[in-house]
């Protein structure tokens, strides 16, 4: 589905998630082998395995499961669960900065409300 709209914040392409019965049952399994190394994790690190050199990088390499294990369930949960949607957007000039307004583009005077000038230092998104 897309809209013809070019406005800023219309959605220009829609793209519905897939949901796979597939997907959901392999993240199910990827999540309770993720709490079954998170407990062995666990168990060790009160036991005191990390205090031998051998004991450390085995914590480690369950610890680098863990964190690969979780990258697969979240990669799997974007692709089949998540839409794909595509918005307009507010295009910006070379010249704009975060912190820098159309009507300032040029500079400021150097004393010149300075009070103002004191406040969009500290808080930059300052508002009038």
């Amino acid at each position: 589905m897309s809209s013809s709209g070019s406005t800023y914040g219309d959605i220009h392409r829609y793209e519905p998630a897939r949901e796979s019965t597939t997907a959901a049952i392999a993240i199910v399994l990827l999540t309770i082998i993720e709490v079954v190394f998170v407990g062995l994790f666990t168990y060790g690190l009160l036991n005191g395995w990390g205090l031998s050199e051998l004991g450390n990088m085995y914590l480690g390499g369950v610890l680098a499961v863990i964190f690969i294990d979780l990258a697969f369930i979240l990669m799997l949960y974007r692709k089949e669960f998540l839409p794909d949607v595509m918005i307009v957007k507010k295009r910006r000039r070379k010249w704009e900065d975060l912190y820098v307004r159309e009507e300032e583009q040029y500079g400021t005077e150097s004393f010149g409300d300075a009070w103002d000038q004191f406040k969009r230092a500290v808080y930059p998104y300052y508002k009038r």
